[in-house]
């Protein structure tokens, strides 16, 4: 069975991938949904993988709400941004949560997140390119960095504690997602060229990396038990 989830895992990625590329070449919503959607049947599939193992089911399960509040705020993204923002906030949430049942809190959590957040939030503060036109929108992007440098920065602190196959996935994947909404936040508010295309580049492997993050979790609880 682990053969046959790997390989449908490979060709699911291939279709987001070829999804992605069809996205930044026309740009519609559709094909946007349509992507987000592939990457949340990926986490299905190895949430399914995970049940049928009977491994603890908290991990995936929180994962996949976080993939799902993920595609909602990919989505409406576009027809309202902060709104969008908000769901992908959630998400990050979730995504935080469930990283704390690889690895139980710890100081080195809070450090992490705010070796990423200081510099962010000051980032967005201070540097003279971006154009929040206004207030709101400003507190908006520092909110927002807030949560995702705290999730990032767990991710990172549960690599550090521990060199997992799991953990190593999740980092990479938060990371590129940091990334990403950095290309966007630069791309929707200092207007920089090409940006959108990094951020779209970065997003969708950095969402299949935290779907694909349940099956390697069904998998390991698999091979402890043997």
């Amino acid at each position: 069975m682990k053969k046959n989830i790997f390989i449908v895992n490979m060709a699911l990625l291939l279709v987001l991938l070829a999804l992605d590329v069809a996205y930044i070449v026309v740009g519609t919503l559709a094909l946007k949904a349509c992507a987000s959607a592939v990457f949340v049947i990926i986490g299905i599939v190895n949430l399914i993988y995970a049940i049928l193992n009977k491994a603890d089911l908290k991990f995936p399960i929180i994962m996949m709400i976080g993939l799902v509040f993920a595609m909602l705020g990919d989505i409406i993204l576009n027809i309202h941004f902060i709104a969008g923002a908000a769901l992908f906030g959630v998400g990050h949430v979730f995504f935080l949560i469930a990283y704390n049942f690889l690895n139980k809190f710890s100081w080195k959590d809070i450090v992490c997140s705010l070796v990423i957040f200081i510099p962010s939030m000051l980032f967005i503060v201070l540097a003279p390119i971006f154009d929040f036109n206004g207030i709101v929108m400003e507190i908006v992007a520092v909110v927002y960095a807030f949560i995702i440098s705290f999730m990032v920065g767990k991710a990172i602190s549960n690599l550090i504690q521990k060199r997992s196959l799991i953990n190593i996935i999740i980092t990479i994947g938060s990371v590129l997602f940091f990334l990403s909404d950095l290309m966007l936040l630069l791309g929707n508010f200092a207007s920089l060229p090409v940006v959108g295309i990094i951020c779209l580049v970065l997003y969708y492997p950095a969402e299949f990396l935290l779907a694909f993050s349940l099956f390697v979790y069904g998998e390991k609880k698999i091979e402890n038990s043997l």
